[in-house]
């Protein structure tokens, strides 16, 4: 019987869970990290001297008292020097180039580039006294101009980098569309998008904890990618990365935020290893909020043209993107967006351009759909304004120009490979569900009385990329049997939530024949795991689970050729069924010999056994569609969610309530940056966030309406087990149809009128914003 509910939710709900936070090591110092409270601006002094001399302060320290302190990646030179991992996706950027005289230190010297950039470190014998002694850091910034927005940014007028422009990449996918398709087309509508800056917010905020044990380093960090964390503090520390081991304990949430080398994380293993005492980070909420990574940062511009019964002729998508103070992995990070502008339609011209531009925030980076959310939401806006202009209905509109499910493997203009995809099926379903025509007449009703609220439908479809990208599309791993029956299934990942414990037991069991309950899985944690890739882009079930999968059937092989050499009989004559190898009825052996043997009496018989393997997998093509029904307060400026319906096909199913949870999760999420979630800054570029998340508002259970989770399944032809990525959808589906539900239910036709996120301000502005037939 397959296993629903989670192993690991017993340990982690009855409080059992270990985190980096609980891990008590003899020694240990909290590290506490003074930060500039100003966007920009020329460092005159860091004084460190009254921190040292605060009970319990173990030192304190400035960039100047750290000369040898390394920069955090990715600098030209380590990173050139790495092996090709995934998230190095700078998608033809020169590394060398875009980093050279740009490179991010871990304590700030001379120029702070965002509010919230380190300029001291205090260690304290706790974190109480840290704090005390940061506190004590007196600090002297003089103030220069800032930019938040990348279209702020890109003209020059105020450089973060002397003598460097802040735009650090350009690129683009599809090609230059003629102006003779936008002269010749029956409708042609555009738009202008913010894509605004969010907080992926986890449970847990950042970690480390850094143990040095004589020539060895051991870190501990709640971490999506160990072994990248491991090659990149060796190759900063100049170590061979034998001697440097990264663990992954209990971490809560990561949504993209924990797969980077944080400055704070040099700064921590610097001054353990220099100390010789472990030292430990653990980030604070507000601490998070000032200095964690960001997500999206768009600003966008869209051309979408399309003949009189509204057949798509082409689509144009202009990206400047926020890439942050520094040029890390977020600058090419927006080359997902224009990859997948095309979303599921058939459109003949596709054509997308980025730059990414250097602006005095924190740096953005992936946070969950990583690009995706963005190329949806302006589409499956233009999509809503084109139907109105051609007053086709908005199903009706997309139902005609989706790709059909025969012209699969399809080929974007934009170069991707989709694998496989039934659009209209997932379309059908959700309105179905939703009880589309109900609603409209429901809407026609109250249009019709003029005492009630606005109702509006939005929907929004897209198709997504998962797996990751070439050159990361592998995994490694092992699995091993042992004397008394237990089965040991390794792998690179890294849970930060996913339900691992759950899903790759289960699966390695079926694959074996045996009880799940003999499996146990190792992960995260580059001791018991020597290579490995990690935890992100919704890869594990898609990229892991098949490397599982196929570790399995190694298993398997190597059982049936140990037991045909030991009963001295063809490989051929050996069978496997639930956990035990049998010999073929009428095989000829020896006529003591065992014609059947159980896995643990096999290991006893020819010792241990170990399989282990490097797996490629391919990238696969998630999709849905989501539909929502929202009612508009047009006096208080308000939106009620009344329904939701989400239906995503990630192809075969693992587990459904997993799937299911992820569905519902990333769904919420939708929601907060539809309505919710910003990040504002003052004129200083200091983010407006003085009350935590009191200011940085999250969607709670009050606010999320009922929502319906639905799927239909067609299974990838690219990955073995037909799997494909589960963990992103509501992220990237949700947001434009809520915003779609928004404008139809006020029937605003200037797209440019509803910018996320719908506070009542916004809506209630663009509710009062004069009709077209009132300004002709």
């Amino acid at each position: 019987m397959k296993r629903w509910t989670r192993r690991e939710d017993e340990r982690l709900l009855t409080g059992r869970g270990r985190y980096v936070a609980d891990i008590e090591v003899p020694g240990c110092l909290d590290a506490v990290f003074v930060r500039s409270d100003v966007g920009h601006g020329t460092v005159r002094d860091v004084d460190c001297r009254a921190a040292r001399e605060m009970p319990g302060v173990v030192g304190a320290w400035s960039a100047a008292d750290l000369s040898a302190l390394p920069s955090c990646g990715p600098t030209a030179a380590h990173l050139r020097d790495l092996p090709p991992v995934p998230y190095t996706l700078l998608a033809g950027l020169s590394t060398a180039k875009a980093v050279a005289g740009r490179e991010w230190p871990p304590l700030v010297k001379d120029r702070v580039r965002y509010a919230g950039e380190a300029v001291a470190v205090v260690l304290g014998e706790d974190r109480y006294r840290a704090e005390d002694g940061a506190a004590a850091v007196s600090v002297r910034i003089d103030r220069l101009p800032t930019v938040a927005t990348p279209s702020a940014a890109a003209d020059d007028s105020v450089r973060l980098f002397d003598g460097l422009s802040n735009i650090v990449f350009l690129g683009e996918a599809g090609k230059p569309i003629e102006e003779s398709v936008w002269r010749e087309a029956a409708v042609v509508v555009e738009g202008h998008y913010r894509q605004q800056l969010l907080m992926p917010t986890p449970m847990e905020c950042r970690t480390i904890l850094a143990v040095p044990d004589g020539d060895r380093l051991t870190v501990w960090s709640g971490h999506q990618m160990p072994h990248r964390l491991r090659r990149e503090l060796a190759a900063l520390l100049q170590w061979p990365v034998e001697r440097v081991r990264v663990a992954v304990p209990d971490t809560g949430g990561a949504f993209g935020s924990k797969s980077a080398t944080f400055p704070e994380f040099v700064v921590v293993v610097f001054l353990a290893v220099k100390l010789g005492r472990p030292v430990r980070w653990i980030e604070d909420r507000m601490e998070s909020m000032l200095a964690a990574t960001r997500g999206r940062g768009q600003d966008q511009r869209v051309r979408l043209a399309a003949d009189a019964d509204g057949r798509l002729l082409g689509y144009e998508l202009t990206i400047d993107a926020d890439v942050g103070a520094y040029p890390h992995l977020g600058a090419g990070l927006p080359m997902q967006t224009a990859w997948m502008a095309t979303g599921p339609y058939l459109t003949p011209k596709v054509h997308a351009t980025v730059r990414s531009v250097l602006t005095n925030t924190m740096m953005t980076y992936p946070y969950r759909g990583a690009g995706r959310p963005e190329a949806t939401t302006a589409l499956e806006r233009a999509m809503d304004v084109m139907a109105r202009r051609l007053d086709i209905d908005p199903a009706e509109l997309r139902r005609r120009n989706f790709i059909p499910p025969e012209s699969f493997p399809y080929e974007t203009p934009t170069g991707r490979r989709y694998d496989s995809g039934n659009y209209a099926a997932a379309l059908d379903m959700a309105l179905e569900t939703l009880d589309y025509g109900a609603w409209r007449a429901e809407q026609a009703r109250r249009r019709a009385d003029p005492h009630a609220l606005p109702l509006g439908i939005g929907l929004s479809c897209y198709v997504e990329r998962s797996g990751g990208e070439a050159g990361g599309l592998h995994e490694f791993g092992s699995i091993e049997a042992a004397t008394d029956g237990t089965i040991t299934a390794r792998c690179g990942a890294a849970s930060s939530g996913q339900g691992h414990e759950t899903v790759f037991p289960a699966l390695v069991a079926d694959v074996l024949g045996v009880d799940e309950d003999r499996v146990r899985l190792v992960e995260g944690d580059t001791g018991r795991q020597p290579e490995g890739v990690g935890s992100f882009a919704s890869r594990t079930a898609q990229v892991v689970g098949a490397m599982l999968q196929h570790a399995a059937q190694l298993l398997i092989e190597e059982a049936r050729d140990r037991a045909a050499r030991l009963w001295n009989t063809p490989v051929d004559d050996v069978t496997w069924a639930k956990g035990t190898v049998h010999l073929t009825a009428g095989a000829s052996t020896a006529a003591d010999a065992p014609t059947a043997m159980g896995l643990a009496e096999l290991v006893r018989a020819t010792g241990p056994l170990r399989v282990g393997d490097r797996f490629e997998a391919a990238m696969a093509f998630p999709f849905g569609a989501h539909a929502v029904v929202a009612e508009v307060d047009p006096e208080l400026g308000t939106v009620r969610l009344l329904r939701m319906v989400a239906v995503d096909d990630c192809g075969v199913v693992l587990n459904p309530t997993i799937v299911r949870g992820q569905a519902l999760g990333s769904a919420v999420q939708g929601i907060g940056q539809a309505l919710y979630e910003g990040i504002p800054y003052d004129g200083e570029g200091v983010p407006v966030l003085a009350s935590g998340l009191l200011d940085y508002l999250l969607p709670t259970f009050t606010e999320v309406p009922p929502i319906e989770v639905k799927d239909t399944c067609t299974p990838s032809p690219s990955t073995p087990l037909g799997a494909k990525g589960a963990g992103e959808s509501g992220c990237i589906g949700t947001p434009a149809a809520i915003v779609n539900a928004v404008a139809d239910a006020l029937r605003i036709a200037d797209p440019d009128l509803l910018q996320m996120p719908l506070t009542p301000d916004v809506v209630w502005r663009a509710a009062r914003a004069p009709k077209p037939e009132e300004v002709r």
